[in-house]
């Protein structure tokens, strides 16, 4: 076997991720497979890359040769893609995204904003991967959220513009909860609780929910991780879980969505875009077609409306939409 790119990747994504779990989420792999995977290029390498332990990976005097090799090779790779794509005559508009409520409405506003062009949009479950690609330029711009004070490192020639700077967290639970009927859960009122955890892993989110839960006298019980939403709301509605959510979300069958007492945890929603693929007009359309689609989401649910109304300061600059 000779080592190839996808090895050199999957070696920098267990070092970044600290834990083959963590990595095998982000690559979209098994861990049995990246296990194996690793070991085979620890074969060629010609010796442990990691050692291993209960809190995690560690790169090893080898290992840390070769990550750096590694990252000057997939760098190089990453300015070849990019340097082509900005040359490349009516490419496509390539649009990553994590799994945010503004999205089922931000193909619409994008086709109003960005009339006859091709635009390709992606949905990814690591804000990783996303901002991974977008520095190897395999997506012109990139959709996200942090969580909390996290913040998503960017590669370089990239620009970031915060759409929502804060929108707090709420909870989905069973209609038949019995804190169902409450205006406002305090989170303490949720220990006990099996929790859907976030699909995903490296926006903040895992860490917020366990520290919010810690500050509220408890340790959640991290039990489902659903990508499928309708299955997602099903573990719900029948009663075998809750969830964190966005305040926008929609309705679902036998679920209802409360506000937490505090805000405990809240969100931030971001659009970054290669500057040698999107020219600034383009970038600030694109910043207009999601902030228009998050702001037709805001009257879903009635207590949010009110949060966001008396937040004027939060409110996207939407200037005159389309």
């Amino acid at each position: 076997m000779q080592l190839e790119l996808r090895h050199l990747e999957a070696v920098c994504r267990i070092a970044e991720a600290g834990s083959l779990g963590r990595a095998a989420v982000r690559l979209g792999v098994s861990q049995p497979a990246l296990s194996a995977q690793l070991r085979r290029i620890e074969r060629v390498a010609g010796g442990e890359l990691f050692l291993r332990g209960r809190s995690g990976v560690e790169p090893t005097p080898l290992g840390e040769f070769v990550l750096a090799k590694a990252r000057l090779v997939l760098g190089e790779m990453d300015a070849l893609a990019a340097g082509a794509r900005a040359v490349a005559p009516d490419a496509p508009l390539r649009l990553g995204c994590i799994l945010l409520v503004l999205v089922d409405r931000l193909m619409e506003r994008l086709e109003e904003v960005l009339a006859g062009r091709e635009i390709a949009v992606t949905v990814e479950h690591s804000v990783t991967t996303l901002t991974r690609q977008l520095g190897a330029g395999r997506y012109d711009a990139v959709l996200y959220g942090e969580v909390n004070d996290h913040e998503v490192p960017l590669p370089e020639g990239v620009t970031a513009r915060t759409l929502v700077p804060k929108e707090p967290f709420c909870v989905r639970l069973s209609a038949g909860h019995p804190l169902a009927a409450k205006e406002r859960i305090a989170l303490a009122e949720l220990a006990g609780e099996s929790w859907m955890t976030l699909v995903e892993d490296d926006d903040g989110g895992p860490e917020a929910l366990v520290a919010a839960c810690a500050r509220a006298g408890f340790a959640p019980l991290l039990r489902h991780r659903v990508a499928d939403r309708k299955m997602h709301y099903d573990l719900i509605a029948a009663g075998r879980a809750v969830s964190l959510s966005q305040p926008t979300a929609p309705p679902a069958a036998g679920t209802v969505l409360r506000p937490l007492e505090g805000d405990p945890v809240t969100g931030r929603i971001r659009l970054a875009w290669n500057r040698a693929a999107v020219p600034a007009r383009h970038a600030e359309l694109l910043y207009r077609a999601a902030a228009g689609a998050y702001v037709a989401n805001v009257g879903t649910n009635a207590f949010h409306r009110e949060w966001w109304e008396a937040r004027p300061e939060l409110h996207p600059a939407l200037g005159d939409l389309p």
